[in-house]
Parts: structure tokens; C-alpha cells; sequence
């Protein structure tokens, strides 16, 4: 299994993961592990959230066309 070492880790990034991981009851590394899963899940909802903004701020405005279309952004969501 291929494994990461991470080196000048700033202290307040290192003492807020401890604290995650005491929390938790994980060692240092596994919860770095849990968070380093979750970046994909926030990157995809902050994605979604700007589609939906730039919908919302296309709907007011009929005269606009849609920018990606509804089409397009549901096959790229499939495509994921």
C-alpha cells in the first residue's frame, strides 16, 4: 500500500488534525486518511452549488440562453 509523509506540516493544521483524531479515537494517520477522503464529496458539492446558482440567476432572465444546458450538465454529472 503506498503511503504519504508530509514534511513542514504547518502546527495549527498538525494540532487541528490531532484534535480531530482524539475525537474520533483514530490515530493521526487515519484520520488524515478520513479527511483526505472527503475533498472529492466537497469539491462535487461546491460544483453543484454553483451550477444551481448559475440556474437560478438564468431562470430570472428568459431572454439568456442556458450556459451550460440542462443537457449538458446532466451528462457530465453522468459522466462522473
Amino acid at each position: 500500500m503506498p503511503s504519504l509523509q508530509i514534511r513542514d506540516l504547518p502546527d495549527d493544521l498538525y494540532q487541528s488534525l490531532s484534535f480531530r483524531a482524539r475525537q474520533e479515537h483514530r490515530s493521526l494517520a487515519q484520520q488524515a486518511v478520513v479527511e483526505l477522503r472527503r475533498i472529492p464529496a466537497l469539491s462535487a458539492a461546491e460544483r453543484r452549488r454553483a451550477v444551481i446558482a448559475n440556474i437560478r440567476a438564468t431562470l430570472g432572465r428568459p431572454d439568456v440562453p442556458m450556459t451550460p444546458s440542462p443537457e449538458e450538465l446532466v451528462r457530465e454529472d453522468r459522466e462522473r
